[in-house]
């Protein structure tokens, strides 16, 4: 299957990575991989590597042909996923950022072709001109869009200015002036300006949506964390765990990355712990929980779909005990398959794996019947035949070991670090670029053209991905549940709880399984640090005994389980925020949902998707695979199902996190495709207006005359205002000095025509409205 293609981008479009820079676009023949020969560090150039790899499986399991040139919404939707793999790696970020980058080209290509609902931003379309070439005056409007939200976002982004490079050579390229600011849209101004407009508008609506945008996305009233650091250099550290039911911060020794590479503070907080409170896309109310004096919520913000608690560790509860116990011991069995020396060969073609069944557990004993405790893995029947060419599936026997090591790796950002909501991107536009695929909306009607296509589908996948970051985020910020790095120390630096008149018996400890989780006789020893040893553990032994990673791997052996570590770089360990509900689970579940609808069908084009991880290149901070690996799935939803198993055996998550994300992703990623349908359809209302604040904030005369004051006034009569005005560019222009007493005057002295925007910040709140200077 040729899920993607590299088109060769005229010189200098994308100077950080040369011509060839791999985003995945149509191409007429896939030139050589040219980013692998780059000097870059390791980490870096996994990106390169791993997506080259990538397009280079599907060209060779598929013949190139000759492609038209992809939209220009394809092309803007690129450059928002270069920014995302240039940027801080915050999911819940770049899901708003690549919905409402979405929204913005849809709402343009409504308001051109007077077709539809808009979904941020709705106008009169008695004051439009009238376009004589509306796909032409479409995409000129779709870009300036797309460009000042793009740069309005990335402002603080660490790779700024490549992102800035990047979109303005696509605007230089497509034949557009990027310092054309007017946007007034009316009186036979050019598409230019509409385009202008809607992106102040929903950078507007950004100010005011709940997601802290000014604030650079600080959580608002979140309670500090329950538990103190856990310190990874000091094994002790673990004895300071307050409560094993509640998220704790990592502190690391040295300097500490995200995702995507950049280095972050050496105890990162809680990110998104308030993301319940952003406006969603398509969550109906009837999901929503609010907070109220009789029934609070930690965080006192929003929850959506709320699953119910996750297993709590109670020591007078033994079946909640037992349930949580099997959860992280369940991920530390996990954690000893990460070795090809064990020599266990599984058969991983999509005839003798996935095709589960719809059904997710619901009680304990149904999790353990689904999880594979011992051997790892999940029941599915496989699919009998290819439905595209009728043959079964070939046999595709590799190491247990290098499977469950490169899926860790490969699902843990991407293919390149665009973080979960951006994966799902990558992989729809590979999806797209396929030789079978067909532009037919829903798998129904004639095919519509690619513009058309490519708007409405991107806002169904991005209205998703944000609505599974709100989702998800919110149930981790009302539960705020431990990550398995803290309860399996804190499990094992109890004792074990087999055994009773052993000397480190304790009832609340770890429990014994042979093969997995023993005692230390007298005599035997442990490959790493015997500081609060109680039991002995067969799992990954960890990033420490690994003094280069191009040519020397871990492997697996006997530890103490006191100071485990997950499977991931030294310097991530494990994201810093809550775990339970996975996120990759949401994310993938809903996506999988969004393309099977998207499509018409729950497969991959020509019956297969691929991925090849080749051998000793792709791992990251070990040595491997060690032969190449061939991952394969039949369907979207296979494909999100090995998502959610690849975060156990990462070390991120244990089941009981996977599987409400599973199920809420679902029901997200339906809501989503209904409510776009009829967005399209014209059947339904817009999202609340970017200017939702105006009851508690009015500014006027709006429009103002260049030089004439500007009045504003807000609810907050008492309150000292501190304004600041913003151009179309997402450049602060002007400071006003907070005052007491309303209204307030402020002037408009040496402004340009154009659209701004005004913060306007007080002790209680902070809203922002847009101004039109005239």
């Amino acid at each position: 299957m040729v899920v993607g293609l590299i088109n060769r981008w005229p010189e200098g479009m994308f100077p950080a990575h040369g011509a060839y820079y791999p985003t995945i676009i149509h191409g007429t023949r896939a030139p050589p991989p040219r980013p692998l020969s780059l000097p870059l560090h390791r980490y870096t150039n996994l990106v390169l590597m791993r997506l080259c790899c990538l397009i280079l499986s599907f060209a060779l399991s598929c013949g190139l042909t000759a492609q038209s040139e992809p939209s220009v919404a394809r092309q803007w939707n690129e450059v928002y996923l270069l920014a995302i793999r240039h940027d801080f790696a915050r999911p819940v970020v770049h899901a708003r950022n690549l919905y409402h980058g979405a929204a913005a080209m849809y709402d343009v290509w409504a308001t051109v072709n007077r077709r539809g609902t808009p979904v941020l931003v709705r106008l009169d379309s008695s004051g439009l001109p009238p376009y004589p070439n509306a796909h032409a005056a479409t995409e000129e409007a779709l870009s300036y869009a797309a460009y000042r939200l793009l740069l309005h976002r990335y402002t603080r982004a660490p790779g700024y200015d490549t992102i800035r490079l990047a979109a303005d050579r696509l605007m230089q390229r497509l034949g557009y002036d990027p310092t054309y600011t007017s946007a007034d849209y009316t009186d036979g101004a050019r598409p230019a300006a509409l385009g202008n407009h809607v992106a102040a508008r929903i950078i507007a609506h950004g100010m005011t949506d709940g997601a802290n945008e000014a604030l650079d996305y600080a959580n608002a009233g979140y309670p500090d964390p329950v538990n103190p650091p856990l310190f990874l250099d000091r094994p002790f550290s673990i004895l300071t765990l307050e409560d094993p039911n509640h998220w704790q911060p990592l502190a690391f020794p040295g300097t500490v990355v995200d995702q995507s590479g950049n280095p972050i503070g050496n105890i990162p907080g809680f990110l998104g712990a308030s993301w319940g409170r952003v406006t969603p896309f398509a969550i109906p109310a009837a999901a929503r929980t609010l907070p109220s004096a009789s029934r609070p919520i930690y965080g006192n913000n929003p929850v959506y779909h709320d699953p119910g608690p996750p297993p709590y560790y109670d020591p007078t509860d033994t079946a909640a005990l037992n349930l949580y116990r099997w959860n992280f011991e369940t991920v530390l069995k996990w954690s000893s398959h990460l070795d090809p020396a064990d020599s266990v060969r599984w058969n991983i073609s999509p005839g003798a794996r996935g095709n589960a069944s719809d059904d997710l557990p619901e009680t304990a004993a149904e999790y353990r019947a689904f999880y594979d405790e011992h051997a790892g893995g999940q029941p599915g029947a496989g699919h009998p035949v290819n439905p595209a060419t009728g043959e079964p599936y070939p046999d595709n026997f590799v190491l247990r070991g290098d499977y469950t090591r490169v899926l860790a790796e490969f699902w843990a950002d991407g293919p390149d670090s665009e973080t979960p909501p951006g994966h799902w991107f990558t992989i729809f536009n590979q999806v797209m670029d396929h030789p079978e695929f067909s532009r037919r909306l829903w798998g129904e009607g004639e095919e519509l053209p690619t513009l058309e296509y490519d708007v409405k589908a991107y806002l169904t996948l991005g209205g998703a991905m944000h609505d599974a970051a709100i989702t998800a985020w919110s149930i981790k910020g009302k539960y705020d549940y431990i990550r398995p790095i803290s309860a399996i120390r804190f499990l094992a630096s109890r004792g074990q709880a087999t055994v009773e008149d052993h000397r480190f018996y304790h009832p609340g400890g770890i429990r014994l399984d042979p093969g997995f989780i023993e005692l230390v006789e007298s005599g035997q020893e442990v490959v790493n640090s015997t500081a609060l040893m109680t039991v002995k553990a067969r799992a990954w032994i960890g990033n420490s005994f690994i003094d280069d990673a191009d040519i020397e791997a871990a492997g697996v052996d006997w530890i103490n389980p006191s100071v485990w570590e997950p499977y991931q770089r030294p310097n991530f360990v494990t994201p810093n925020f809550a775990g339970y509900v996975s996120g990759h689970s949401t994310f993938s579940a809903a996506a999988a949902t969004v393309l099977t609808a998207l499509t018409g069908t729950p497969y991959f084009p020509g019956g297969v998707g691929e991925f090849v991880a080749r051998k000793n290149e792709f791992l990251v901070f070990e040595e491997g695979p060690s032969e190449d690996i061939v991952l394969q799935w039949a369907t979207y939803q296979d494909a999100a199902a090995e998502t959610s198993l690849s975060r156990i055996w990462g070390g991120i998550h244990p089941p009981a996190d996977d599987i409400p994300g599973r199920r809420i992703g679902r029901l997200v990623g339906r809501d989503a495709y209904e409510r776009a349908d009829k967005l399209f359809r014209g059947d339904a209302t817009p999202t609340t207006d970017p200017e939702e604040g105006k009851n508690l904030l009015a500014v006027y005369p709006n429009p103002v005359a260049a030089g004439s004051p500007l009045t504003v006034v807000t609810a907050e009569t008492e309150t000292p205002l501190d304004l600041e005005l913003y151009n179309a560019l997402g450049q602060r222009v002007a400071t006003y000095p907070p005052k007491a007493g309303h209204p307030q005057r402020i002037s408009t002295a040496g402004l340009a025509p154009g659209v701004y925007l005004l913060r306007v910040r007080s002790h209680q709140r902070q809203l922002a409205v847009k101004v039109q200077v005239r």
